[in-house]
């Protein structure tokens, strides 16, 4: 008997899953996989790319325009021509041609300097899609992160309901022995059977759990959802953070933030190339062409030119039906409302990170009282299981017993998840979720 109770103590407070030939992944390498594969980051970096193409001197309009003509034109015609003198000429299939070729350049050199605003507006675009990459980005870090530490938790349970399967196992064989030599009842037995078959249920239902957490992993790092690996099983819970701090990087690097004061300034420069319309629009051209054209009939039958062209135009808006005014009172109204966006994110952030923060300190002093009840709830065990080797204790005090130590082992790894999910959130907030 006492080597039996040794081997229930063994299993109970030294339990540790197999890990067979799985693959241990750690949440560094979650991430990694996340960086190179996920969807939604692949479809912004492209977005960035596209950003990054457009912000360019030729795409503001600052380099001019060389374009080369060609132009041909034939016709055969059956012609007439009468002259003052009476004199009549026919002619059949009469042949005539054309043919003009050149290249022309075009150069706006002045637009009231809006080609400049436009020019600064498409580097801030491509800030923008950096700031919104990197949103992209930490909200799929977090995603990995949470997702990875909710596995283990899971797989924690699981060791602990494992190790209640154990104990329920020795419970009904004990039960058993002792209804055999007729020193319990049958009513002893069924109930260990019962318990037994209780705690396999939700042995069960712990690895459905854990299995559909594992498929939800691999989506999010798009590879095969078939794929089993194992992780860690640990949590790792940072305790030192402080509120100024978080406050103060939240304000320098919250991607949504910075998103809102990136399109205040893309609707100042909006605003300047409205404006930039009252302003004259001067334009170079030149061009060098060459010409020659062949008639059947008529007083020329051939001619040849080429040479060069040069001008400039200028251009005024005077009255457009006070279309200009709307469209710069319209672009004064984004603007203000773009000031109204950054104050209202900077509320929200605030609230947000003031309401997780008070989250993240009472969840660690709740991490640290389920440490202390599972502690108990072991040293209770310990004494229950002794107790109920001799006999001096019911059937129904010792599950009693053991269902609290089980759901103190799952409440203190809960915590430890939910405290780490806090802590997730404050360094989302503060843009500095980071591995």
């Amino acid at each position: 008997m006492k080597m039996k109770s040794l081997y229930i103590v063994v299993l109970l407070f030294g339990f540790a899953p197999k890990v067979l030939s799985q693959e241990v992944l750690k949440l560094e390498d979650a991430i990694k996989i996340a960086l190179e594969n996920n969807y939604d980051i692949k479809l912004s970096k492209n977005d960035l790319r596209i950003d990054e193409a457009n912000a360019t001197v030729g795409n503001a309009g600052m380099l001019p325009k060389v374009t080369a003509t060609v132009v041909d034109n034939n016709n055969i015609q059956k012609s007439t021509q009468i002259r003052q003198d009476g004199t009549r000429t026919d002619l059949n299939n009469a042949k005539n041609n054309s043919l003009g070729y050149g290249a022309n350049l075009d150069w706006t050199v002045f637009d009231g300097f809006k080609m400049f605003a436009k020019k600064s507006q498409l580097d801030e675009l491509q800030k923008l899609g950096d700031a919104r990459l990197k949103l992209t980005i930490i909200t799929k870090i977090s995603d990995v992160t949470a997702t990875y530490f909710d596995l283990v938790q899971q797989q924690q349970q699981l060791a602990a309901l494992d190790s209640s399967i154990v104990i329920s196992n020795q419970r009904f064989t004990l039960a058993q022995n002792r209804y055999s030599i007729g020193k319990a009842s049958k009513l002893e037995v069924l109930n260990a059977q019962v318990d037994l078959n209780t705690d396999q249920t939700s042995l069960l239902k712990q690895k459905e759990s854990l299995k559909n957490t594992k498929i939800l992993l691999n989506q999010i790092l798009a590879r095969d959802v078939k794929m089993d690996f194992n992780v860690v099983n640990q949590i790792d819970v940072d305790k030192t953070l402080l509120l100024p701090a978080l406050t103060d990087l939240a304000i320098k690097q919250n991607p949504e933030l910075e998103t809102q004061i990136i399109n205040k300034k893309v609707a100042e420069l909006q605003l300047k190339q409205v404006k930039a319309n009252r302003y004259p629009t001067v334009k170079v051209n030149t061009g060098y062409n060459f010409a020659e054209s062949q008639s059947s009939l008529g007083f020329t039958s051939e001619s040849y030119s080429r040479g060069l062209n040069y001008g400039f135009s200028a251009s005024m808006n005077i009255f457009d039906g006070f279309a200009q005014h709307r469209n710069e009172k319209t672009a004064k109204i984004e603007l203000e409302n773009s000031k109204i966006a950054i104050e209202q994110q900077t509320s929200i952030l605030n609230s947000q990170l003031e309401s997780s923060y008070q989250t993240y300190l009472t969840n660690l002093e709740l991490m640290q009282l389920e440490e202390r009840n599972e502690a108990i709830a072991k040293q209770n065990m310990d004494i229950t299981l002794e107790k109920f080797r001799i006999g001096t204790i019911t059937p129904i005090e010792f599950r009693t017993a053991q269902l609290n130590y089980i759901n103190a082992k799952v409440r203190n790894t809960n915590m430890q998840y939910q405290s780490k999910l806090s802590e997730i959130a404050l360094k989302e907030l503060a843009g500095n979720l980071s591995f």
